[in-house]
């Protein structure tokens, strides 16, 4: 399973991989490709302005490592030792579990966002009338959502975007349960405080001197967030499954 393939074959850059890998392995991600490349797992070729070429061999690498964490739990130090032993030629040695296999159901996410979702811009845009219509809710909750903070249209404009809609109609199903805007501070502010996290995590890394500091910085905070959404909304399920 050695990446040392003629170079007259064909490479692809780490997107067309991606392509390759998502429909077997959903949660796979370009930091997660370089971080197994850290790891020495893996060994694209790069180009004279630093991208990765990767071969068809090394995506065949790429899905042995992803399958074997996904099937078999297998810590990386352990895949590395069969990938060696592949590399000369020897027989890997037998995988056992090492741990009771969990099921799948267990480890459902939920339905909470991916860090794909976190990457997508949406070119919604609603006038004042409009998002007051859309989101069913009326003119003086639209005042009183941005009163808080909750909502406001895009900087420069006076339009608002799907993210603003989706809290409006979020703020409306609320509602229904006792909930105005003004209770509604508290998310804001926990959410200021995890964006105010991942923004010191990540400005290291923003800040480095090639030409793709800032698209790892952009994958970083869309993986980050998707996994503080997780670890939120699943701490408070349990919490209230205490009382």
């Amino acid at each position: 399973m050695s990446s040392a393939v003629p170079s007259s074959q064909p490479r692809m850059n780490i997107g067309q991989v991606l392509e390759h890998l998502r429909p077997d392995f959903p949660g796979v991600t370009i930091p997660k490709i370089r971080f197994l490349e850290d790891k020495g797992l893996i060994k694209p070729e790069r180009t004279p302005a630093g991208y990765r070429k990767f071969s068809d061999a090394d995506v065949h690498r790429l899905r042995f490592v992803l399958t074997m964490q996904r099937d078999h739990y297998l810590p990386l130090k352990v895949i590395g030792e069969h990938l060696d032993a592949i590399d000369r030629g020897l027989e890997p040695p037998p995988i056992e579990s090492v741990v009771p296999t969990v099921p799948t159901v267990a480890l459902s996410v939920d339905g909470t966002p991916s860090a794909e979702s976190f990457r997508r811009r949406s070119d919604l845009r609603l006038s004042r009338k409009e998002l007051v219509k859309v989101a069913e809710i009326s003119e003086d909750m639209l005042s009183q959502l941005e009163q808080f903070g909750l909502v406001s249209p895009r900087p420069g404009t006076q339009q608002y975007d799907s993210d603003a809609l989706l809290i409006a109609r979020t703020a409306a199903e609320l509602s229904v349960f006792g909930f105005e805007p003004r209770h509604l501070r508290a998310f804001k502010a926990a959410a200021d405080r995890e964006v105010g996290l991942v923004e010191q995590v990540v400005a290291p890394m923003a800040r480095g001197r090639d030409t793709a500091a800032r698209a790892r910085a952009d994958d970083a905070i869309a993986e980050i967030a998707a996994l503080s959404v997780r670890l939120h909304a699943t701490l408070v399920k349990a919490g209230l499954r205490r009382h």
